[in-house]
């Protein structure tokens, strides 16, 4: 069954482009378009769409309070199409907070051209947006139960990777976090420009110290470091001490930053004295990876289908016994650390 799209977008070219380029796929059908979120709700009741694509700078209402109200009244797959800027960053990552599933990064040069090396990216979120769990947002809830103390059972280094509904996914993770916990390296599929927000954001509300990874930062224990977009992020040995690495290269298993690289790396630098957990996310990146740490002799772990967005990466790394146990996002802080 083809998946229905709606389109919104106040600029004429942006609707247009959105439309030639998800229609030119069997499995996708652009139902309607709409310039802004008042003609966006009335084309929702009429055309009951699986899965809106949204603007967030438009007219009569802007697309962070319209997606608040979807949410709120009617929950539904949304893509937000967002500008690569420091304010388009800010706005998908809020976005995501309120419940859009994932985002596509508008270019600001070129847009025709620009939108058209978009295709794959587009099309690949919109069918992973049609798959996805879409709840209404929890109320605001009380502050995670704090986790014990250091204890002698606790990995000394976590890794974790995560990609679709990886934003909020990891923000729950993380808070849940003692500012004791032993140092995190994250790799999350996200653009240049957005993974500097994204820490900063969670450095904000998490009891660890929370930064985008820097080449040869040093890791310390109460601390998480993020993959930079558009670098790979991968741990190594200086002498008896861990460092980041964080360099550009290839893409691997179609991602930079690929959670593969990451896993792999960690599993040749801290072996068994390391655990690894995969997050929600469309494809399979992270699955090898995580293969490679339990062979090691790390802990592996998995976000389970439940609690899972788009439970895509924890199943293939499942499949071919990667993860040693399927965890609840809501205990797999308490887990990891065991």
């Amino acid at each position: 069954m083809s998946i229905k799209v709606l389109v919104v977008d106040d600029s004429a070219l942006i609707r247009v482009l959105l439309t030639e380029l998800l229609s030119n796929n069997q499995d996708i059908t652009v139902v309607g378009v709409a310039p802004d979120p008042l003609v966006a709700r009335e084309k929702i009741k009429t055309l009951n769409p699986d899965v809106l694509t949204l603007d967030i700078e438009m007219p009569h209402m802007d697309g962070l309070t319209f997606l608040e109200k979807i949410m709120a009244l009617r929950p539904m797959p949304v893509v937000v199409v967002s500008s690569l800027t420091q304010k388009g960053a800010d706005a998908a990552l809020r976005a995501l907070a309120l419940g859009a599933v994932d985002y596509v990064a508008k270019p600001l040069r070129d847009l025709r051209q620009g939108m058209a090396e978009l295709r794959n990216e587009l099309v690949a979120k919109v069918r992973a947006a049609a798959q996805a769990r879409v709840r209404p947002r929890p109320l605001p809830c009380t502050a995670p139960r704090p986790l014990p103390q250091r204890r002698a059972s606790w990995p000394q280094l976590i890794a974790i990777g995560a990609s679709t509904g990886g934003v909020e996914a990891l923000h729950e993770l993380l808070t849940a976090m003692p500012a004791s916990a032993p140092p995190i390296l994250v790799t999350q599929h996200m653009p240049a420009g957005f993974t500097a927000s994204f820490a900063q954001r969670l450095n904000g509300e998490c009891a660890m110290t929370v930064t985008e990874a820097v080449d040869r930062a040093p890791v310390e224990a109460g601390h998480v470091y993020i993959a930079a977009g558009g670098y790979h992020l991968e741990l190594a040995r200086a002498g008896t001490d861990w460092l980041c690495r964080s360099r550009r290269g290839p893409p691997v298993s179609g991602h930079v930053p690929s959670v593969n690289v990451l896993f792999r790396s960690v599993a040749a630098a801290a072996g068994a004295s390391a655990a690894g957990a995969i997050l929600t996310g469309m494809g399979s990146d992270g699955a090898e990876g995580l293969l490679a740490m339990r062979q090691a002799g790390a802990r592996t772990f998995g976000q389970d289908e439940a609690s899972s967005v788009v439970y895509g990466m924890p199943k293939a790394a499942r499949l071919i016994g990667a993860v040693q146990k399927e965890v609840p996002l809501s205990r797999l802080a308490e887990t990891i650390l065991g």
